[in-house]
Parts: C-alpha cells; structure tokens; sequence
C-alpha cells in the first residue's frame, strides 16, 4: 500500500515540473501581473530573487522526484527478485517431484534452463507490471492539467494515441512468438554445451573436437538469427511508435504557436503544455514497451507455467497415509507396464516376495528387471495391476514414507559435487561420524576414503569425477548401508568392482542383506546362484523361478544363461 502511495507522490512532483520555468517566462520575463498564487508567494522579491527561487524549486522538485522514484523502484525491484526466488523454488520443487517419465521425455539442460533463465520472466513481469500503474496514473495526471490548461490541443495531441495502440497490438504478437523462439533456440545451446563438456573424455578420445565446435556454432546460429529477427522487430515498432508521436508534437506545437500569436495562450502555457506533451507520450511510450517487454516475458513464464501445471503421474491418492515402518511383504499382482501405449515392458506380472526374503532378477537386456524394480520406490506406477507393500497398495501410502523404507544402490552410482562424507550420509542427513565411518568400513571404502587428501572431507567433483567408477559405486553402497531400511534394491551394486572386491562386498551384503526384503539385479550369475530365490525375465514375464541348482537342473531359460556365462 505504502508503494502505491510512494507512486502517487513520485507522479504528483513529476508533473509539477515544468511549472517554475512557465512563472519564470509569463511572471518574470513577460513583466506581466502574475499569478495570483505568484504575486502571494514572490510578488515581494526583485525579479532576480524571483528567479533565483524559481531555479532553486526546479532543482528542488527533481531532486524530490527523483528520490522518490528511486525508491520506489528499489522497493519493486526487490518485491519482484522476491518473486523470482519464489518461482524458481516451487519450479525446482516441481521438477524434483515430477516421475522419471516426465524427465525421460525431456532434456535436462532444457530444465535447466526453465529453472535459471525463463523463471526470470516473473521479474520483468512484476516489475513491467507495476510500471503499467504508474504509467497510467501520470497519464491520467497529465490529461487533467492539460485540459485545464487548453482542452484543444489536449484532443489534437490524443489524436495519434489510437494509432499507437494500433501498432502496439500489432507488433505484441510478432515480439511474442519471436521471443518463444529465442528461449527454445537459447535451450538448444545450453544442451549442446552441457552434452558436449559432459562428454569431452569421449570427444577428445574420437577426435571429434571441431564437429562438436560445428554444431554448437550451428545451435549458436540459430539463436543469433531469432535474436535478430526480434531486434528488427522492436526497432520498427520504436520507429513506427516515435514516428506517430513525433506527428502528435508537431501538430500540437503548430496549433499551440497559433494560439499564442492569436493571444489566447501565453507562451510559458504553451511550453507547459510542450513539457506535459512529453509527460503524456513517455507514459504511453513507456507503456508500448512495457507490452513488449510482457509479451517477451510471456513465453518465458508459459514454459515455466508448463511444469508448474503438469500433474505428478505418480502421484498420491486422497486417501494415501504415511508409514512408519514395514515388514517388507511385497507383491506384484497382474503387473503390466509400458513407458507408452505402443511399448508395453512388463505383462501380467505375478510375484510374491516374503518378509526377509531376497529374490535375485535375471534376464537378457532389455527383459524388464530394472523397471520391474522401479515399480516398487514408485518412480513408475503400473499401467495395469497392482504393487502392494504388506498388502497395501503403494498408491496409497505417501512416496515419501514409502521410500524412507527402502534402500537403493543403482548400477550407475549417482553422487553430488560435495564431500565424501556428505553423500555417504544423503540418505540420512543426521546420522554421526561414527555411523558414517562404519559403513564405508562395511561397504570396503574405508580404506581408498583415508587414502585421499582430505579423506571424509574430500570433495568428489561434479558427478564423482575424481574418484574411480568402482570406488563411486562402493560409496552408493555404503550410502545404502547408513540407511539401514527394511528394503534393500540393489541394480548390479557390483558390476565395476574388481573380483577379489565384489567377494567381499557380497560377503557384506550377505549379512546386510539378512533380516531385509531384498531386491537383487544382476547379469553375474555367480553372485546370486546360491542366494535366494531367482525369478528370469523374458520379454516381460516371468518365466520361470526358484533356486539356482534347481532352475540349472531344469534346463529352461536361466540354464541357458548360466552355461552362455561359463558359470559366472
């Protein structure tokens, strides 16, 4: 409220600005009678007072102008960088929440770029926005002088307005879709940026240095171009605009120099109305650029407004209740799944995991064992069918509870550009230095950890850069060991470890594993021959299920695997 009030004082010493210059031509140069107001104020003073005084209030009245648009531009700048905080929180959040699906159908950097750069569309948005206000009243303002002062040229001077809002309109919806393109063509160069420096040990292994340079000079090319187009849109409507204000001012001084020479307008009135002229057009100037400049934004926000509004695919019911703990009695019944309508994955998946029990997945690539998995931490929701945990359907018990019961270690470890000791503990944040020594000792990274410079504290670079693939992968398992959850996912945990390391992380997960529903992937069939029970994927389904020995003894698909992997 007190913004507004701030605008209003701002426009009120705005338009008292021409005026001392008009006492100072019609009631001290012209040695007339003056102003009643003037002769009240400085009748008393010799005309070189009078000006001395009328100079100092022009100075005054910018000053306070000035000040007081200063602040209450610093007071809107601030609200809206509040609200550009605001936007790229919830969209972050949003992001976050949304299922793999969503992110699997889009690039990350195009995300990326939502979240950093079209999120800054609420700024100019709210910024813009608020000037249209202030705009609006000095125009306002501006009109009831001038027609106080000469309703005549007032109207003339209103004459190109129509034609003003003419060109605005036309122009809006070119700088709207031109400036689509350009966050679209900008998005494309993020990616190939990212993709590309993601990459550089690839790219400098094949020698493939300039074709990568090539096609970001291509993406770079095409934003240059739409960023062109777009400049040569708002030159011509600054042109056009400036034209038509220009032909309002030179109408408006003819007809008013006519006025003077006839003796029904003073000169300092006609000056007055020169200044306010100009007061009348910067506000309607103002406001072509400010529509511009929304129209702009609008494509921006339109594309962060778009994952705002998308709906979680996995999301809970409205009668789903948070779980405090789990005996880990899990069960797909009549599963089936496909990332789309065309590609079903998984059909009429029937399986029964017990409490305590490990079930170790197996099958050629592309059979469904990892997303089978995936149905359970609900990252995907089957298309048909049911996931329960202890006979409750997943669905209607909250993702976050569900997942705080379940411990995962991926094939492809994910770690963040922080510490050691930060990312052992991600899954659980208040754990001790004692807990987290503990498992890394657990899952044998204890001793490749004190082997760096700063041990714990080491930091791990972006994605893990500075440790090896195996001592990445050691890390997510110690990670899964701090959790310590009732339910234990495991895709391939040791796929990049060297023999002697894999048997002693398995001799670990044995006893880990001990106690916990146990989820297992893997295509080195040694490690899980003995363990468990096996279910062989193929195509989808479950072939067949039961003890290693046995399922070899019986001379189906997992037979075929066993023997095609020399009995590894």
């Amino acid at each position: 409220m007190w913004a507004l009030l701030l605008t209003l004082v701002g426009i009120a010493f705005s338009l008292l600005k021409p005026w001392p210059f008009k006492f100072i031509v019609d009631d001290v140069l012209s040695d007339g009678k003056g102003h009643a107001t003037f002769q009240q104020w400085l009748g008393a003073f010799t005309p070189y007072q009078q000006i001395g005084v009328l100079c100092g209030a022009m100075v005054a009245i910018f000053l306070v102008a000035g000040m007081v648009n200063l602040i209450t531009s610093v007071v809107f700048v601030r609200i809206g960088l509040q609200a550009l905080l605001k936007l790229r929180t919830d969209l972050y959040a949003c992001l976050n929440a949304l299922p793999l699906k969503f992110h699997d159908e889009r690039r990350s950097s195009d995300s990326s770029f939502r979240v950093a750069y079209d999120s800054q569309a609420i700024q100019t948005i709210y910024n813009k926005g608020t000037g249209i206000l202030g705009s609006v009243l000095t125009l306002i303002g501006t009109l009831a002088v001038m027609l106080q002062i000469d309703w005549l040229l007032t109207l003339v001077a209103l004459g190109v307005v129509p034609l003003i809002i003419f060109a605005i309109h036309f122009y809006s919806d070119k700088v709207r879709a031109q400036s689509t393109t350009i966050q679209e063509r900008e998005s494309a160069v993020l990616t190939q940026v990212q993709e590309g420096l993601s990459s550089v040990k690839m790219v400098q292994a094949f020698g493939r240095e300039s074709f990568e340079v090539e096609q970001l000079r291509l993406r770079a090319s095409e934003s240059l171009t739409a960023s062109l187009r777009m400049t040569m849109t708002s030159m011509q409507s600054a042109l056009v605009v400036g034209t038509l204000m220009a032909l309002g001012t030179a109408v408006m001084t003819g007809i008013g120099a006519a006025h003077v020479l006839d003796g029904s307008l003073t000169l300092g009135e006609l000056l007055v109305l020169s200044a306010y002229l100009v007061a009348l057009y910067q506000p309607i100037e103002a406001l072509t650029y400010t529509v511009w400049a929304l129209e702009g934004a609008a494509a921006g926000a339109q594309r962060c407004f778009e994952v705002l509004d998308r709906q979680p695919e996995t999301e809970d019911t409205p009668n789903a209740q948070a779980i405090t703990s789990a005996t880990g009695t899990l069960a797909f019944e009549n599963v089936a799944f496909g990332y789309n309508e065309e590609r079903e994955i998984l059909r009429d998946i029937n399986l029964q995991v017990n409490p305590g029990e490990t079930v170790a997945f197996v099958g050629g690539t592309g059979a469904g064992k990892t997303t089978m998995l995936s149905l359970v931490p609900r990252f995907y929701d089957p298309s048909a069918g049911r996931v329960t945990l202890d006979g409750r359907d997943l669905r209607d018990i909250t993702r976050a509870s569900l997942r705080a019961q379940m411990s995962i270690v991926l094939q492809d470890t994910l770690l963040f550009s922080t510490t050691i000791r930060e990312n052992i503990a991600y899954g659980r944040p208040d754990a001790t230095e004692e807990q987290i020594m503990e498992a890394a000792q657990r899952a044998q990274a204890h001793e490749f950890i004190m082997a760096t410079p700063d041990g714990f504290c080491s930091q791990v670079g972006e994605r893990g850069g500075h440790l090896s693939v195996g001592q990445r992968q050691r890390i997510g398992i110690a990670r899964a060991f701090l959790k310590n959850a009732p339910i234990l996912i495991l895709d391939e945990p040791t796929s990049a470890l060297d023999p002697a390391t894999e048997e002693a992380i398995m001799n670990t997960l044995e006893e880990f594993m001990r106690g916990r529903t146990t989820l297992i992937i893997t295509h080195r069939l040694a490690t899980i021959h003995n363990i468990g029970r096996i279910a062989v994927l193929k195509n989808g389904e479950i072939a067949e299920q039961g003890h290693g020995p046995d399922l070899v003894a019986a001379g189906g698909v997992y037979a075929a695997l066993w023997k095609s992997a020399g009995g590894r």
